[in-house]
């Protein structure tokens, strides 16, 4: 079977499970674009398979790069509030040909690697006050 344009998995995707936006796929795509980079860059110049942590890893650095104090919310309304959520969304491109996967890959992969809650809200939370206070 070939695989479909993006677009068209989307809607596929998106006719048979919605839980999630199809916005939350296009960044999702530009999420896994970033993780390759970024693996190319540490890998002298060569792509290779990235898993599923590095790939919540680009996800995480992407969505605070564009969306900073606000990607929380965006993740939100898009459906996602987990990174199982990511994996969800992978596997569902996989199925559609969009994504390839190795034999090892699976959904537990993006099992609680990190809290979106850490991720998303805690970095722009205002500090404690407590800190500032001098040492006695």
């Amino acid at each position: 079977m070939q695989a479909l344009p993006f677009e068209h998995a989307i809607e596929a995707i998106v006719k048979r499970d919605s839980r999630f936006h199809p916005a939350a796929y296009i960044f999702l795509k530009e999420a896994l674009d970033h993780t390759l980079k970024s693996v190319m860059e540490s890998n002298q110049g060569r792509a290779r398979h990235v898993s599923g942590s590095e790939l919540l890893t680009g996800f995480r650095e992407l969505a605070l790069q564009q969306f900073g104090p606000m990607a929380s919310t965006l993740l939100s309304e898009w459906g996602l509030h987990s990174c199982s959520d990511v994996g969800d969304m992978v596997f569902l491109l996989i199925e559609e040909q969009v994504f390839g996967k190795q034999d090892s890959d699976t959904k537990e992969d993006f099992a609680n690697v990190y809290s979106f809650e850490h991720a998303f809200v805690v970095p722009f939370l205002p500090q404690s006050s407590c800190h500032l206070l001098p040492r006695s």
